[in-house]
């Protein structure tokens, strides 16, 4: 499966539009981050992008987070409940949702036991974030089906 322009637009709505690189807001550093959200080794700190990169950089990064519920990921899934997954991998990268609680239980087919899972992770460096309590609601909500963009 691909991700969808709606799903590209849920990322987009979380992770804001930053032409002028940024800290991880839970580590005040490391991983410096640009564009939507965007993470790597060339983004330093004072690095400056165009609206043009910053898509780039989003259709590139969504390359990976498809190979990886793809890869991942062993029942069928809508496009709604895909296109949810790509927020949360993207936030929280494969490793993570590799080894998560919420593939787990949606490999085992409890669908509604997995969306109940996104609410878990609202929390960097281990404290509770408003804006990621938001995110995991909108993903949550998008895996459900209700798929308005807040």
């Amino acid at each position: 499966m691909n991700i969808s322009n709606r799903g590209l637009e849920l990322i987009k709505q979380h992770e804001g539009l930053r032409l002028q690189s940024y800290p991880d807001p839970g580590t005040g550093g490391e991983p410096w981050t640009v564009g939507y959200g965007h993470t790597g080794p060339e983004v330093r700190q004072g690095m400056t992008i165009t609206q043009e990169q910053a898509d780039i950089y989003l259709r590139d990064d969504a390359k990976w987070v498809e190979d990886c519920i793809n890869e991942n990921v062993s029942v069928p899934l809508a496009q709604h409940q895909f296109d949810a997954l790509c927020s949360f991998v993207y936030n929280i990268g494969c490793k993570a949702f590799g080894a998560s609680t919420l593939l787990r239980l949606l490999n085992e087919e409890h669908y509604e036991a997995a969306m109940h899972q996104f609410s878990r992770w609202d929390k960097a460096a281990g404290k509770v974030l408003a804006g990621l309590a938001t995110r995991r609601k909108h993903e949550a909500d998008f895996f459900k089906g209700e798929q308005g963009i807040a």
